[in-house]
């Protein structure tokens, strides 16, 4: 009976120690035998503090075992779990030794407590506007501000700061309304609200969540940090920077139309002012003529009078005529034939100048152009960039312009009509003079031999032409209204030529400083099409990192790294229960609960 509990002993010691025998066979055999590693995924999962201070750091390596066998890999690890199989690692300084079997192998490795991330992420809250500590917002109700600043850790190696891209999520529950993230993408999350923000490779961020709630709680703030592999399509560049150089042409074409456009205003400006100064002369001789009408109406008003005593004075009995005061006659008529001749001249005069004048004017007007710009046209000045006091300069100059060029067409007529007239009553009066002259020169020749008999006959010519006189004299007054109108008339119109003149003077000036503007607005752009491409290059340069190769955020030993992940939470805000949670009882451990313990 002895004998036979014994040999039961025996077997379930056997029995028990087997395994242990056959895994120690196996350990030797792996030791002799180096495994191969083709590839290694590390995911660090790292828990903040609410407000962002650095909590627990544990990272999880995948390891792609090609060949079964020993493994080394490498991490500053306080400890080290296998999450594969029941094998235990083997862990020396900063080497983790492992038997491997083939396929892919995890395990934790638990960072140390100064361990720290690759950013600096700093987070503070705000109630009514009043900073707050996270513990006492739990329950709280009123307006809330999250703010979140994130930047590089110089104690770390920044190669995750400047490739790695950080996608930062907040979810808030249906107690929150009125909610603002600016830069942040909102998404309705069944009866949530997510909010997502993106923070590119080597930038600085402040981020801001705003709402209002009633009963505070927080589930906290996720934040993933990925390589960035952001798609970058440069094939619609080339469409791009072929654009910006239609546009650099078309600045190029507008500044030389610009500068034609000056060249045309100056000379527009030089005709302006000599219209101005023929139109000065002009209307200081109108002056004078207007002033030397009355002269010229009281002289032949003196005349007729003249006339008529003369007529008068040869009308009674020839016999007892004194003749002394006859023989006074052909003086007076030489004198009045003279005064006529020079106001004839005065006329031809006038006409000459009126002449030169009125084709200075007429040329000027003519040099205006005549192209009617349309409001599109002008609001397309306004919006090429140019100064907009200048742009109203000319615009109001253009106005102005238009309504003399308007004006004058109306009134060219009468314009045209002057000079007929002054060369119809200039050889009228020219006539008359001469008339006058050879009656004078007739009646001093025939007064030596004079009969007094033949005074009838003077009596009556000089009768008829008393009588003709008044009618001329009737014209001449009413010539000298017409003059006296014209001045007046003139004068006006003189104002608005020197209105004219100073405003092309303005306009020449505003198109002066709009060309500079353009001209430099062209120097600005003519390199643009460049300038942009240089552009893009640096953008891809910055955000394009398909080049970037991972390496290990645990150990620069490690090799054929393929990926690094980090997966960064903060600690939830949530009120403190009334109640504690009764603790579960511990389970009893069964036999090969128990059993297996004794291989831990």
């Amino acid at each position: 009976m002895m004998r036979k509990k014994q040999i039961l002993h025996a077997s379930l010691a056997f029995m028990i120690f087997l395994p242990s025998f056959l895994s120690f066979s196996a350990e030797a055999e792996a030791e002799t035998a180096a495994g191969k590693v083709t590839s290694k995924d590390e995911v660090v999962y790292a828990t903040l503090k609410s407000n962002g201070a650095p909590g627990d750091i544990y990272v999880v390596n995948t390891l792609e075992v090609a060949r079964a066998g020993e493994i080394l890999d490498y991490g500053e690890y306080s400890s080290v779990k296998n999450l594969t199989d029941l094998t235990e690692l083997d862990q020396e300084g900063q080497t983790v030794r492992v038997n491997a079997p083939e396929g892919k192998f995890y395990y934790q490795g638990n960072m140390k407590d100064d361990s720290e991330l690759p950013w600096d992420i700093k987070i503070s809250y705000l109630l009514d506007g009043q900073k707050v500590t996270p513990s006492d917002l739990a329950g709280k109700r009123g307006h809330v501000e999250i703010n979140i600043d994130t930047a590089a850790n110089g104690n770390v190696d920044t190669v995750f700061y400047e490739n790695y891209l950080l996608q930062v999520s907040i979810m808030l529950s249906n107690k929150y309304e009125n909610i603002e993230a600016p830069g942040g993408m909102i998404a309705n999350a069944g009866k949530n609200k997510q909010i997502t923000f993106t923070v590119m490779p080597g930038q600085e961020e402040k981020l801001s969540v705003e709402a209002d709630v009633e009963d505070f709680e927080f589930q906290g703030i996720e934040i993933a940090a990925v390589p960035s592999t952001l798609p970058i399509d440069t094939s619609e560049m080339g469409n791009m920077t072929d654009d910006m150089s239609v546009l650099s042409k078309a600045i190029g074409e507008l500044n030389n139309g610009v500068a034609d456009l000056k060249k045309g205003i100056s000379q527009l400006d030089t005709g302006a002012a000599a219209l101005r100064d023929g139109s000065e002369k002009y209307k200081n001789g109108m002056s004078q003529l207007d002033g030397s009408s009355s002269e010229i109406v009281n002289a032949s008003r003196s005349i007729g009078n003249a006339l008529g005593t003369i007529s008068g004075s040869l009308s009674g009995d020839s016999a007892k005529m004194d003749l002394t005061s006859l023989s006074e006659l052909p003086n007076g008529l030489t004198q009045l034939a003279n005064g006529l001749s020079e106001t004839a001249n005065g006329l031809s005069a006038l006409q000459e100048n009126y002449s030169l004048a009125y084709r200075a004017l007429d040329g000027a007007i003519k040099e205006i152009p005549a192209h009617q710009l349309t409001e599109e046209e002008i609001a397309g000045l306004y919006k090429s960039g140019a100064d907009a006091n200048v742009l109203d300069q000319l615009v109001e100059s253009y106005s102005a312009s238009q309504k003399v060029k308007g004006t004058y067409s109306s009134v060219k007529e009468a314009f045209e009509a002057v000079k007929p007239s002054l060369n119809q009553v200039s050889g009228s009066v020219g006539e008359m003079s001469g008339t006058l002259t050879s009656m004078a020169n007739e009646l001093a020749g025939s007064m030596k031999e004079m009969d007094v008999s033949a005074l009838g006959e003077l009596q009556k010519g000089l009768a008829a032409l008393a009588s003709n006189y008044g009618k001329f004299h009737s014209g001449l007054v009413s010539y000298t209204e017409g003059v006296s109108q014209l001045s007046a008339s003139y004068h006006k119109l003189h104002s608005g030529i020197a209105e004219l003149s100073g405003g092309t003077s303005e306009l020449e000036k505003g198109v002066g400083q709009l060309h500079n503007g353009t001209d430099e607005l062209y120097k600005e752009t003519k390199d643009l099409p460049a300038q942009m491409q240089e552009e893009i290059n640096e953008m891809i340069e910055e955000y394009d990192k398909s080049d970037f190769k991972p390496v290990s955020f645990v150990s620069s030993k490690n090799e054929k790294v393929s990926s690094v992940q980090f997966v960064i939470k903060t600690e939830s805000i949530k009120k403190e229960e009334q109640e504690a949670k009764k603790e579960k009882p511990e389970k009893e451990k069964g036999f090969w609960e128990l059993f297996l313990d004794l291989f831990k």
